[in-house]
């Protein structure tokens, strides 16, 4: 036999719904910042692309005008030979312009990389732009020579990806068409800005992460503050109270007891009504302050547990037993089906106090005439209690705060068959503290079965 203290902090509670409000609160403003970060990002975005845009439509329209001022100078009606004039066509950041007959073939043009004049005319080629319409091509280029000071270096090619920006605009004289001109700006840089200030945002986001959790942990701290004082006062109200009613109600039980003894008494039958009434509800209230009384020393976070080696059929036998009479008085049956020797380890008292538990509460809700089974099972990872009935079933919408303290779900019903709404609390508390689960399963008119699972080997916090 070992006697151990099985802690848990009676702060549980508040921790997790600290934590779920920390959750809260910073996903809450990690919500605001990722959309100003977004908005911010997406305004740049725009801004800066259709600023580009502006300046290639002005520039693509400024060499169109160079273009048909030449024709209408020179009397000029075809652009073929115009590559032999000085034209001064160039703009900033501009990568290539083409400018094609009216047939698209090629009449003049430059780039910044002539070795690839022929991939980057093949982009303009026959195309006929609409109205204001610009395209934005990405393709790979390759350096064949690389100099530093002046110096080839010997290397090879190198490869790297630009962004292009292309306008297309007609070129009329005497409101003849007569060509295209091209232009294409390179706008790598732009989009190497866009990645750069991505980057940045997405670190302040990391950044502001860390500070919207620690603004959020100290608020919903701060939150927390009051309830928990409040908390913990009536926690050790209700422990202090429930201690201090056990010696008042023992001595009105005593006292009734020796007034049942008196002469007289037995042969008056309304006073003895009145002393049965009176025992009944004394036993009731000593039985709620008790179940105040084991909640309270649960909630205070240290909780003595003795391990021992348990015949837990031999056990649940007795629980049986004493529970019978008052399964009979209500016309309800118990049966127990387990196999010899079941032996488990765990404390003794709240073990049988969790079986009474279920079985009670299995009798309350039976009908007359019913059915009420206790079955025990063993496996490799854990032992299994299961109490099944056929009574009134609970209602799907109930079974999730079934287990919750002074919850009843047939509030109507629990008046006739007494009880507080602790049993279940309890025996979910004593399943928790043997590190095992309770659950229920039911269907309102067809009964109810709870089924608690407890790992055979326990691990004993200290």
């Amino acid at each position: 036999m070992k006697t151990k203290w099985f802690k848990k902090g009676g702060s549980d509670l508040f921790q997790k719904t600290q934590r779920r409000l920390t959750m809260q609160y910073s996903s809450l403003l990690m919500l605001f910042l990722i959309l100003f970060i977004v908005v911010v990002y997406t305004l740049l975005y725009v801004v800066i692309l259709r600023d580009q845009h502006r300046e290639l439509e002005h520039l693509t329209r400024q060499e169109t005008r160079i273009i048909s001022d030449y024709l209408a100078e020179s009397a000029r009606n075809e652009l073929q030979g115009l590559d032999s004039q000085e034209l001064v066509l160039a703009g900033v950041d501009q990568f290539f312009y083409y400018v094609t007959d009216a047939n698209g073939n090629f009449v003049m043009g430059s780039e910044t990389m002539p070795h690839m004049r022929e991939e980057l005319f093949d982009l303009v080629s026959g195309w006929m732009p609409e109205r204001n319409q610009i395209r934005e091509e990405t393709f790979k280029v390759t350096f064949d020579e690389r100099r530093i000071g002046g110096r080839e270096i010997d290397e090879a090619p190198k490869s790297d990806t630009v962004r292009l920006m292309i306008d297309g605009n007609p070129v009329f004289y005497n409101d003849q068409f007569v060509g295209m001109i091209y232009i294409g700006k390179d706008i790598s840089f732009a989009y190497q800005l866009f990645q750069w200030l991505l980057i940045v945002l997405v670190s302040l986001t990391v950044l502001f992460a860390g500070v919207a959790i620690f603004m959020s942990y100290m608020m919903s701290k701060k939150a927390m503050g009051p309830i928990s004082t409040a908390f913990y006062r009536q926690k050790e109200f209700v422990g202090d109270a429930s201690h201090e009613l056990r010696t008042p109600l023992s001595v009105m039980l005593s006292s009734i007891d020796a007034m049942e003894m008196t002469d007289g008494v037995e042969e008056d039958p309304f006073a003895q009504k009145l002393l049965r009434n009176m025992k009944s509800e004394v036993k009731r209230m000593t039985g709620l302050v008790s179940d105040l009384l084991v909640l309270a020393r649960a909630d205070s976070g240290s909780v003595e547990r003795t391990l021992e080696n348990i015949d837990v059929r031999a056990e649940a036998a007795n629980v049986i037993e004493s529970l019978t009479p008052h399964a009979e008085s209500n016309g309800v049956s118990l049966y127990l089906d387990a196999t010899e020797d079941l032996l488990v380890t765990g404390d003794r008292a709240r073990l049988k106090q969790l079986m009474y538990i279920l079985l009670d509460n299995a009798v309350k809700y039976s009908p007359d005439g019913g059915r009420v089974e206790m079955r025990l099972s063993k496996s490799d990872r854990h032992w299994t209690v299961s109490v099944s009935d056929e009574g009134i079933g609970i209602d799907p919408a109930d079974q999730s705060r079934i287990f919750d303290r002074f919850f009843r779900s047939d509030k109507s019903r629990t008046r006739t068959v007494g009880g507080h709404g602790l049993g279940l609390s309890i025996a979910k508390w004593i399943a928790g503290i043997h590190g095992g689960t309770i659950t229920v399963e039911s269907e309102l008119g067809k009964g109810s079965t709870f089924i608690v699972q407890i790992p055979n080997e326990q691990v004993v916090s200290t």
